[in-house]
């Protein structure tokens, strides 16, 4: 249960630094290239992944699309924190385990039962009504949690996808994920350098490290809670996503004084019922 715990205040430890870097007026696209540099080095030196058993049939595809995928859903991410803040995102971001169920459903024709339906149903009606605006609130964001939700789900389907190729060891597929990751984060931020002339600063790698520390330390945990959880993987699953949810609710409102309708509460609410239904479709 320790590893459960630790990964999940990993994850909104995450968000919490996103948060608090708008006051210091750091740059997004930095902190997440110095983040990839932090998560390939503690990567590196905790898995020990063997580079020399990759070869050209490996799923070149796969790693390539995630490593495109991972900073750009990062940055909306970042935006959506700012905009929306970290209740909505995170919601929106555990969410998006609905996106491969559907995917399971549609693509890979897995049968559903009646737990799995009524449990993407109420997942979906949390959605709207976690992203619904208050009357007062003119400028309402939705786009960037709604780019999270599709984001992460997307990422999460070629993430299994690279699960079932077993040749190679995940971790090692991960490190090269992660290494592709910090190639296009370093395009995008020579693009920021020499186009927005935005020069480099120290606080953006100091916070960036933080981020690559707590985000290789979410998936770190995770995949420990996992081997300890062997036979109940669920309990992984349900905690780890209502885990992230309630913490990340109760920090963005009694810490960062974030404002929430009753609708948006009833959304809350709802999602967490929507995973209680998920996991009982799994017995």
């Amino acid at each position: 249960m320790l590893f459960l715990i630790l990964s999940i205040l990993c994850s909104v430890t995450v968000g919490v630094i996103f948060k608090i870097t708008r006051k210091y007026n750091a740059n997004p696209i930095q902190i997440i290239a110095f983040n990839y540099i932090a998560a390939i080095v503690l990567c590196f030196f905790t898995f020990s992944p063997d580079l020399t058993i990759v070869h050209e049939d490996a799923p070149w595809n796969i790693y390539t699309a995630i490593g495109i995928l991972l900073p750009i859903v990062f940055l909306f991410l970042v935006f959506s924190i700012k905009h929306m803040g970290i209740v909505k995102t995170d919601a929106a971001q555990r969410l998006s385990l609905f996106i491969p169920i559907l995917a399971a459903w549609l693509i890979f024709k897995e049968e559903f039962n009646s737990y799995k339906v009524i449990g993407l149903v109420i997942g979906f009606i949390a959605l709207l009504f976690i992203l619904r605006k208050q009357m007062q609130n003119e400028q309402n964001k939705w786009v960037f949690p709604v780019a999270v939700f599709v984001g992460f789900g997307v990422i999460d389907i070629l993430f299994k996808q690279i699960a079932l190729y077993t040749t190679l060891p995940y971790t090692t597929s991960l490190f090269i994920v992660f290494s592709i990751a910090l190639a296009v984060s370093l395009l995008i931020v020579l693009y920021d350098v020499i186009f927005k002339k935005n020069g480099f600063s120290t606080k953006n790698a100091l916070f960036g490290a933080l981020v690559g520390i707590f985000n290789f330390g979410n998936i770190l945990f995770y995949l420990k809670a996992h081997k300890a959880f062997a036979e109940n993987p669920s309990t992984v699953f349900a905690g780890m996503n209502m885990g992230v949810i309630v913490l990340g609710s109760l920090v963005g409102l009694f810490f960062f004084k974030e404002k929430l309708s009753k609708i948006n509460i009833i959304g809350l609410l709802l999602a967490l019922i929507s995973i209680v239904f998920i996991v009982r479709s799994q017995f």
